[in-house]
């Protein structure tokens, strides 16, 4: 007897503002460049990529492009990103060590 499976989509995790806030928090602290566009790529189509487009500015598509799998997007694309998703990116002193 076959097995079905369906595949892993993180965005359909990405429920609820604390969701998506501590998502994107491990991210931020643990992951490296392409981890953080991959992530705000998951979290672009769990809150919908139209409505993304609509609050930063960005095309449907350049926004598909820019937070794909290997894409290296402008530092500025990703401002307008995190800033449209509500997810601006601010500074934190830690202890040094």
């Amino acid at each position: 007897m076959a097995l079905n499976t369906i595949p892993y989509d993180i965005a359909n995790y990405l429920d609820s503002e604390a969701a998506i806030q501590e998502y994107f928090s491990q991210v931020l602290e643990d992951g490296d460049s392409a981890e953080i566009v991959r992530a705000l790529g998951h979290i672009a189509r769990a809150r919908g990529m139209a409505d993304l487009a609509e609050k930063s500015g960005l095309g449907r598509e350049s926004l598909y492009k820019a937070l794909s799998a290997n894409a290296k997007p402008r530092f500025d694309t990703i401002l307008k990103v995190t800033r449209a998703l509500g997810l601006p990116l601010t500074v934190a002193s830690t202890p040094h060590g």
